[in-house]
């Protein structure tokens, strides 16, 4: 009987047994299953943090203007009578350009030269008289006078018909014209514009903090979205007297020549100031860091093994950030050249990570991108 219990107690306790090394066992495949769940291997894709030259600039945009340029018109009305350009045309300083009817005006000059030239023989006679004390230094006096006064009224009526004559002011290109022959003009009417292209101003505004980086003679580089990837040099030529006392901005004037009549005023442009000396810094693209009200990081791969470059184990790193230039970033700490930084694919990371690299679809980052036309 004691041996039948002995033998009952051994059997249940070889079952529990079995029971608790199998419940020990599964709940230890769980327990490593459900810790390959929480941190599988994530995909990202990386960049090289490499040192490249960084030369500070300052941008802005500015608005392209001609040296010289002009609405042209008369100050006088009248109908149009002549018309020596078109839209579009190349003209010199002092080309006529267009002319108003001046028949009555040119009648009257002749009858007002005619008087002139009558108060002259007159005077030339009282002043031979004079000679033989035949008339007074008085009569030679009001001759002389009226002598004046004719040719003053001659000049006069000259200038008139002048008015009605329309001249370049200066070399340039002209515009579209806007005036017909026949057509009657008001004073101030706009017959075309006139706009000498060589030479271009391109005005920009900079706030106040940024004076003590610029001065007379910088280069500047501009680029419009009109020719994507071309950019005209030159220089400041001016900065103005006064900071706007609303926008605490300073207006800067840049020169640059045009010599292919490229740019035309009125243009968009995107101006950089060079400013400070050249430093050679780790560049970064922008999507490489992530910002965070405590601070901006990044992730960078460390690899275990030498041999495998696909694989490895992301790191975050606080880092400090400079400026900007295109798509990239200057890192002042934090990073060192070489390392492999992750730059997409951060949100699914954190410290201790697993990570498989793809770089089959990382774009191209630019200094200065582009839009390009699909």
């Amino acid at each position: 009987m004691i041996k039948r219990m002995v033998i009952m107690l051994l059997a249940t306790g070889a079952v529990f047994g079995g029971l608790y090394g199998f419940q020990t066992f599964k709940a230890g495949i769980i327990q490593k299953v459900m810790a390959g769940m929480a941190n599988p291997p994530q995909t990202v894709s990386t960049a090289d943090a490499n040192v490249s030259d960084w030369q500070d600039q300052v941008e802005a945009v500015g608005t392209l203007k001609a040296v010289n340029g002009a609405d042209l018109a008369l100050q006088v009305s009248g109908i149009v009578e002549e018309k020596s350009f078109e839209s579009g045309d190349t003209v010199v300083a002092g080309q006529s350009l267009l002319k108003l009817s001046a028949e009555d005006d040119i009648a009257k000059l002749a009858a007002l030269k005619a008087t002139a030239d009558n108060y002259a023989i007159s005077l030339k006679r009282a002043q031979d008289q004079q000679k033989v004390s035949a008339v007074s230094q008085a009569t030679v006096d009001s001759d002389s006078a009226n002598l004046k006064n004719a040719q003053a009224l001659v000049a006069q009526q000259q200038a008139i018909i002048d008015q009605k004559t329309l001249r370049a002011p200066f070399a340039g290109r002209l515009g579209i014209r806007n005036v017909d022959l026949g057509q009657y003009l008001t004073a101030g009417t706009t017959i075309v514009t006139l706009q000498a292209l060589d030479t271009l101003y391109v005005d920009l505004y900079l706030p106040q903090q940024a004076l003590n980086q610029i001065k007379v003679g910088q280069d500047v580089t501009t680029t419009v979205d009109a020719y994507p990837g071309k950019t005209f040099p030159g220089k400041i030529s001016a900065i103005n007297s006064k900071v706007d006392p609303v926008s605490r901005n300073v207006q800067i004037r840049a020169t640059m020549s045009n010599p292919d009549g490229l740019l035309l005023p009125g243009m968009f442009g995107r101006v950089k100031i060079n400013i400070g000396s050249s430093q050679k810094l780790i560049t970064l693209p922008q999507t490489a860091i992530v910002y965070n009200p405590y601070g901006d990081s990044v992730f960078i791969v460390d690899h275990p093994t030498a041999n495998d470059s696909k694989n490895g184990v992301a790191r975050q790193m606080f880092i400090k950030t400079g400026a900007t230039r295109g798509d990239n970033v200057a890192i002042i700490d934090g990073v060192k050249a070489g390392e492999q930084v992750v730059i997409a694919g951060q949100i699914k990371l954190r410290n201790g990570t697993p990570v498989t690299i793809d770089n089959s679809h990382v774009p191209t980052f630019e200094n200065a991108p582009e839009i390009k036309d699909q």
